[in-house]
């Protein structure tokens, strides 16, 4: 059990850290082949975010673990609004642009309740709704190249040696992969000695590893005095998962939806009314919707021990 335990931790650690260098490699390299700083960001940077839910969520639909492939970003967005966002702002308020009350969180909201509703279909994602999400994602990527160059910032970027970049993504890509195996065979294994589902280890355990690189980002910017950056991030990363992640996935391979997830999703879908009605008002999120926020997500962590 203990070694079970390791491997699930060895798993993140590599996600984490192989999506890290692998960002870092691919980035310098586009940088040295002339392609602009904007699509760097808004592609091979954004992305990077979204890859350990991408690796763990195409593992775990390979290897026919369902409940972890749903229940991993399903998870992950509820984790990252309610947890998150809602210890973020415990810290300080936290300032959110209009353009991402006015579109991104409803498109979020939005894109959730297609979910839902593909899931509600025939019980699975299959390869025309990946499609879908797919058409739905170079879309949200045109609105993002759009509304980054209205506003485009150049950032000093550091000089890596090209050897360095390639070593990069090479290490990084075999992190990852091995990663997302360790995590998914890691929380099979420890679902099946307590007796748990996969669902319920991929909505907890699972979610929360993957969401690691966002809960570091979001809490050190809020301490530094940089949390404006926390909900855009937050939002896209959301977007991203489903968009990119079940999309991919779906492409690959049908992905099974159990009947329990539209219970997820919905909540899902509520934690994007909170943190759009929260932050509506005064275009920031304050300390007293970051309490209700984790209240919610207490009262969903008992809802999924006691199912």
């Amino acid at each position: 059990m203990i070694q079970q335990i390791i491997i699930l931790l060895v798993g993140f650690i590599f996600l984490v850290k192989g999506a890290d260098w692998f960002v870092d490699g691919a980035a310098s390299i586009a940088r040295k082949m002339g392609i602009p700083q904007l699509i760097i960001g808004l592609t091979i940077v954004a992305m990077g975010t979204s890859m350990p839910e991408a690796a763990v969520s195409i593992t775990a639909a390979m290897q026919q673990n369902a409940g972890i492939t749903i229940g991993n970003v399903v998870g992950s967005n509820i984790l990252n609004i309610f947890i998150i966002l809602g210890i973020t702002a415990l810290i300080t308020n936290v300032k959110i642009q209009k353009s991402t009350i006015r579109y991104e969180i409803p498109f979020m909201i939005f894109i959730t309740i297609i979910l839902m509703i593909f899931g509600m279909t025939d019980m699975k994602i299959n390869f025309i709704e990946g499609v879908f999400l797919w058409i739905l994602f170079i879309a949200y990527l045109v609105y993002l190249f759009i509304m980054a160059k209205n506003s485009e910032t150049q950032e000093e970027e550091k000089d890596i040696p090209v050897w360095k970049c390639l070593l990069f993504i090479l290490l990084g890509g075999i992190l990852v992969v091995k990663g997302s195996d360790f995590a998914v065979s890691g929380a099979s294994a420890i679902a099946r000695y307590f007796g748990m589902s996969e669902r319920f280890i991929g909505l907890t355990i699972v979610a929360f590893g993957t969401s690691l690189p966002e809960l570091v980002t979001s809490v050190t910017a809020a301490k530094r005095g940089n949390a404006g950056i926390a909900i855009g991030n937050i939002v896209g990363s959301n977007i991203f998962n489903i968009l990119f992640v079940i999309g991919t996935t779906s492409l690959i391979c049908s992905v099974p939806f159990e009947s329990k997830f539209m219970i997820d999703s919905m909540i899902a879908v509520i934690a994007g009314l909170v943190l759009w009605f929260g932050t509506m008002k005064h275009q920031e999120l304050r300390k007293p919707c970051g309490i209700i926020m984790l209240l919610c997500y207490g009262l969903y962590f008992m809802y999924l021990c006691l199912m």
